[in-house]
């Protein structure tokens, strides 16, 4: 499944966003938008995890925390 995190800190790296995830299950792959101007982060990502529930079980999980003062909005991918 394909997820969205939303609100993310301009300062968080892939592999915090990935480790965030991994907490739930195993991540296939992980990447935060950047800019092509300035090369920093547009405050957003994917990530993917191949077993829904464990998905699932992130979505609803992660939705909300707050993530180095930031409140994360994290939801299933649009296809």
């Amino acid at each position: 499944m394909k997820i969205i995190a939303l609100n993310l800190p301009r300062d968080l790296i892939e592999n915090d966003l990935k480790d965030m995830f991994h907490a739930f299950g195993d991540v296939s792959n992980c990447s935060i938008v950047m800019d092509d101007k300035t090369g920093k982060s547009k405050g957003f990502g994917f990530i993917e995890m191949p077993v829904e529930r464990e998905a699932e079980k992130a979505i609803y999980k992660l939705h909300g925390t707050k993530v180095l003062k930031e409140k994360i909005r994290v939801k299933r991918a649009n296809k």
